[in-house]
């Protein structure tokens, strides 16, 4: 069929359709279309948050949701740094409390979680932030700090933990050395 004839054929057949007329009917069923389609965006946008956390939690779960709680406050107050007009220095600036807060974050579970495999990720997040940290400070001129986490247990534990993880040693309890080769 050639493009001509296709113009036809769609002309004869829109001839044929009954259109509506434009008008406040036609108007108001425009509205109720878009309405229908902008609904579900709005309706799903906010996820439902629990206000607060069962009361049958254990003691542990409890001070868990509290550690982490602290740990997410510390960094979205951090990551709310006023612009300087340096992209590169607001990007570090913003980015530091992001990844200090994967690194309590992954403390947290190290000191409350009990999956080995989880607590090996904790322990690789732990390291990889620290040097991401190291390398943004260091890219835009600024001294590195030893930014050694806190103790990864909590106050009661008496003995520390000791991990080999590829080459690291960890002491759980006094934060983190790295064995030199």
């Amino acid at each position: 069929m050639s493009p001509s004839q296709f113009c036809s054929a769609l002309a004869a057949l829109a001839g044929k359709c009954r259109w509506p007329r434009p008008g406040l009917g036609t108007a108001f069923l425009g509205a109720r279309i878009l309405v229908a389609f902008a609904t579900p965006p709005l309706a799903f946008a906010h996820e439902a948050h629990p206000v607060a956390p069962p009361a049958a939690l254990s003691a542990e779960e409890r001070a868990f949701l509290q550690d982490n709680d602290a740990a997410m406050t510390r960094m979205m107050s951090g990551m709310a740094a006023k612009p300087t007009g340096d992209v590169d220095r607001d990007f570090v600036a913003m980015m530091n409390p992001h990844h200090q807060g994967a690194i309590d974050m992954a403390i947290i579970e190290l000191r409350y979680g009990k999956n080995e495999q989880l607590r090996r990720i904790a322990q690789e997040i732990i390291v990889d932030q620290m040097q991401e940290i190291a390398a943004m400070k260091l890219a835009i001129g600024e001294p590195s700090t030893d930014t050694t986490p806190a103790a990864t247990q909590p106050a009661h534990a008496p003995v520390a933990n000791i991990h080999d993880h590829q080459g690291m040693q960890m002491d759980m309890s006094a934060g983190m050395k790295k064995q030199e080769p």
